[in-house]
């Protein structure tokens, strides 16, 4: 199979969908890679590492797209990207298609075969292309959080972990998964009180397990989200449905009450966000104010630290790559259930429930597609 790899052009994105120890284990499959001039120098890999490993170097994304039997990128494609694609060429990235409509009607127009890295999932019901971004986007959340709390970028000049005879500040994070796992490590880390808001029990037990007294969990009502986000410093937005629009935990009014200064940062923003006031932020131009409170919603928070995002992100992925280009797609999804809801869409079917529920659109069962 010949696999391409574009440049990524989303803004202030430097990730690569494939690095070249990933190159160089595709072509000892017996594959073929090509690679547009500089992806990856915006992480330190210049075209020579490529070549090097066996790569094919192509001068535009153009090229890459015509030439691929499969396409490994990072982000979503743009709508120029999602033009270039061609029936039964395979996609495989992050899609985030539920707050995305038009995303999803250039790809279904394309007739590809778009898999999702956010909906993959694992024998234990995890999303283990996922979770390497969340893991980033989870400790970097914090460090964004007491970034904007400073004076200069509108916040309250509050330090997150306060000083001896001050009081640290309050952070609260609505989710316990992976991302808020994550935020809650950096939190503590950083002295700050630390107070973590989901719907289960199991997971507020893993929780309460892992950080004893230092952390207090709580159970997601409407009445805990709003006492606890009314006097928080800080509010991490961590919440996720696979393939679905996050739910709107934080609405337009309570924010008129939370503090002035008082900062959120919505991880969930890349499939809608959890507060009602989120609108996706680029790393150019990360915050915005509603109501006195910062807003940081950058769609793609781990693109600020691309070469550890890279390098995780590959770990993750290459089974799958491989996976998909050793055996082709129809087989690669039939035998793995856990691939098979990666599939999005299916040459203009939607194919994963979630997605087409939030899309609204008719759902085609993926495993139909193939009996």
């Amino acid at each position: 199979m010949l696999i391409g790899v574009p440049k990524e052009i989303k803004n202030n994105e430097f990730r690569i969908g494939l690095v070249p120890s990933s190159v160089r284990e595709l072509i000892a499959n017996g594959h073929e890679v090509i690679i547009e001039h500089e992806a990856g120098i915006g992480i330190g890999i210049d075209d020579v590492a490529f070549e090097n490993v066996g790569a094919k170097i192509v001068n535009t994304a153009a090229e890459v797209f015509q030439k691929a039997d499969m396409i490994v990128k990072v982000k979503e494609p743009q709508p120029q990207e999602c033009r270039m694609l061609r029936k039964g060429q395979i996609l495989f990235t992050y899609l985030h298609l539920a707050p995305d409509p038009e995303q999803a009607r250039l790809l279904q127009e394309s007739g590809c075969i778009a898999i999702a890295y956010e909906t993959v999932t694992n024998k234990l019901g995890g999303l283990p292309l996922l979770a390497p971004m969340s893991e980033v986007a989870g400790r970097m959340a914090i460090q964004a959080g007491a970034t904007s709390l400073e004076i200069t970028n509108k916040g309250s000049g509050i330090l997150l972990g306060g000083v001896p005879g001050v009081a640290p500040a309050k952070v609260v994070v609505l989710g316990g998964g992976v991302v808020g796992t994550n935020s809650v490590r950096v939190a503590i880390g950083m002295g700050a009180r630390v107070v973590v808001i989901d719907k289960s029990l199991e997971r507020l037990n893993l929780l309460d397990l892992q950080f004893g007294s230092k952390i207090m969990t709580i159970y997601s009502t409407t009445d805990a989200v709003e006492r606890h986000v009314l006097t928080a410093d800080l509010v991490i937005g961590a919440v996720l449905i696979p393939g679905n629009s996050a739910p709107r935990l934080v609405t337009r009014a309570m924010l008129k009450h939370m503090r002035p200064g008082s900062v959120i940062v919505d991880v969930s923003i890349d499939q809608g966000g959890c507060f009602e006031t989120s609108r996706p932020t680029t790393h150019q131009n990360p915050t915005y104010i509603i109501d006195g409170v910062v807003h940081y919603c950058v769609s793609n928070m781990p693109g600020a630290v691309p070469r550890t995002s890279t390098f995780a992100l590959n770990n993750a992925t290459l089974p799958f790559v491989l996976a998909l280009a050793n055996k082709g797609y129809k087989q690669a999804l039939s035998q793995d259930p856990h691939l098979m809801n990666g599939l999005n869409i299916f040459q203009g079917k939607v194919t994963h429930k979630a997605v087409a529920s939030a899309l609204q659109q008719e759902y085609t069962p993926a495993d139909a597609l193939f009996g």
